[in-house]
């Protein structure tokens, strides 16, 4: 297993972090946006986890949690550890042929719907050509 001594693959991990926070974000914000009002941010927060609606979304939310957990980690962290969360994510959103259809056919059509979101995913991507 391959490791980096310098910080540059936590950096660009950390950087993927903040890019996909932002993804998420507009992602739920859109979808809020198809199913209605809400209410309290209690109860956003137990519509997303719940909502059979925000159930596909959880994909993404899990390799969130995941990539947070290894960050939390001070143990160096590999290329191929780097490499398996931009090969998860670009089986998520793209462009992995063989990725999560189910996800991505959401995904692309709510790309279609915010502008704000088409920026996100752009960060992700760019920060996801960085790695690996």
């Amino acid at each position: 297993m391959t490791t980096l001594d310098d910080p540059t693959l936590r950096t660009q991990l950390s950087a993927l972090n903040r890019a996909l926070r932002d993804l998420h974000k507009q992602l739920i914000h859109l979808e809020t946006q198809y199913f209605g009002a809400v209410g309290s941010p209690l109860e956003q927060l137990q519509l997303i986890t719940n909502h059979p609606q925000f159930a596909w979304l959880q994909k993404l939310s899990g390799l969130m949690a995941q990539l947070d957990e290894r960050l939390e980690d001070e143990q160096a962290i590999s290329v191929d550890e780097a490499k398996a969360f931009r090969q998860a994510l670009e089986m998520l959103i793209g462009p992995c042929e063989e990725g999560d259809q189910e996800f991505r056919a959401k995904y692309n059509a709510l790309l279609h719907d915010g502008p704000e979101l088409v920026m996100a995913h752009g960060a992700v991507r760019k920060v996801l050509a960085g790695i690996g």
